[in-house]
């Protein structure tokens, strides 16, 4: 059996190894990568080596290649390893034309989506292939267009025949995503991680920063919360806990090792929940975005059709660019630190100080509580 490189990668769940696979973004690139030597060179591949931003390197097999006159396609199947995905075993295909347009254009075909509402990470119309997958698809048609420096230019499609019907049970139609799947994955590689391994895993890095002496905790929900820390406030990253979903869990336990002060800073998709008390951030345990920003339009003096155009916003960007525009953003979102605080500070019985900062992509910081507002004063020092 051929080994592609994910044997040797597994995360401790448990007790038990849990097997890493590999996302849709990967198998798209690996896809691509296939068919372009394929429409080169006359021979198909039998497998493709792709490089993820994780930094581990595969070599993935090819499973299906065909000529379609003047173009070639070649299909490799998405393994999720041990972590639940509808998409696991689906074939991911590519179609590779030369084109007179030099470059490499990506675009998306049977079984994946297109974006039809606004605020996603692509535009309106666009196919639904997210930056970072899409980055790794052109990286892998480079590497095969190197061997051939006379070809200039190549249309790439990926699709997924399977991709409408398990596109039904993701939340792609929510979000206004039609036709099929999103092709994800930042880091190319899938990681299976139980909720109950996770939260063990936040308190004992929480317990860790206590341990060493910081007097201060430094939270975020993720890649968003740490990245934007880092490159707005200069925060080192290994001072920050990654605390997924999981902020009650995560406060509840700076409260049982002693803490004094915490700070939480997130995105507005996943904080605004705060100011409804919901905890657990994840979607299946309370969405309510919507509702929630609605509710601070009104508290600052919004009408009843601008909270229904809120209502029926995909994203917290678009529901904040409506807000700005009836000139009420600023008092919305001192509505929403106000709703945050109370609902944090009744989480850890008023037993330590939580600053809580909300930033958004498109408008950057946009609230913050407690001492959040001094540091941010201070440019983030800590």
């Amino acid at each position: 059996m051929l080994e592609t490189g994910i044997e040797g990668h597994y995360a401790l769940v448990d007790g038990k190894k849990l097997r890493f696979g590999y996302t849709t973004g990967t198998c798209a690139a690996a896809a691509a990568k296939a068919a372009t030597l394929y429409l080169l060179t006359g021979r198909a591949p039998k497998t493709v080596q792709i490089h993820t931003p994780k930094g581990i390197d595969l070599k993935l097999p090819v499973e299906e290649a065909a000529r379609e006159g003047s173009a070639s396609r070649c299909a490799v199947r998405k393994f999720s390893g041990d972590d639940p995905d509808v998409t696991d075993g689906a074939l991911v295909f590519a179609t590779v034309t030369i084109s007179e347009t030099p470059g490499i254009h990506i675009d998306g075909g049977q079984g994946v989506g297109r974006a039809t509402k606004p605020g996603l990470k692509v535009p309106v119309g666009a196919a639904a292939i997210n930056p970072g997958p899409r980055a790794m698809i052109e990286q892998a048609v480079r590497e095969a267009l190197d061997q051939i420096e006379e070809v200039q230019g190549v249309d790439v499609v990926i699709s997924v025949p399977e991709g409408e019907a398990l596109a039904q049970k993701t939340f792609n139609p929510r979000l206004g995503i039609v036709g099929g799947i999103s092709i994800l994955g930042t880091s190319g590689i899938v990681e299976p991680m139980s909720e109950e391994a996770l939260v063990d895993s936040i308190r004992l890095e929480i317990r860790q920063r206590k341990a060493i002496g910081d007097q201060r905790l430094i939270l975020a929900p993720g890649n968003y919360g740490t990245d934007f820390l880092r490159d707005t406030f200069g925060v080192d990253e290994e001072r920050i806990v990654k605390v997924s979903n999981h902020i009650g869990k995560a406060l509840d336990t700076a409260v049982e090792v002693s803490f004094s002060e915490v700070l939480l800073a997130g995105h507005i998709g996943k904080l605004v929940k705060l100011s409804g008390g919901i905890m657990n951030t994840h979607s299946r345990e309370g969405d309510g975005r919507a509702e929630l920003m609605a509710a601070c339009a009104l508290r600052a003096g919004a009408d009843g059709d601008t909270a229904r155009a809120i209502l029926e916003c995909v994203t917290t960007d678009e529901m904040l660019r409506i807000i700005r525009e009836k000139g009420l953003l600023d008092r919305a979102m001192e509505v929403m630190a106000q709703r945050i605080d109370l609902y944090v500070t009744a989480r850890v019985k008023g037993l330590l100080t939580v600053g809580v900062l909300v930033f958004s992509d498109g408008y950057g910081p946009l609230c913050a509580t407690g001492p959040a507002k001094d540091w941010i004063r201070q440019g983030g020092k800590v």
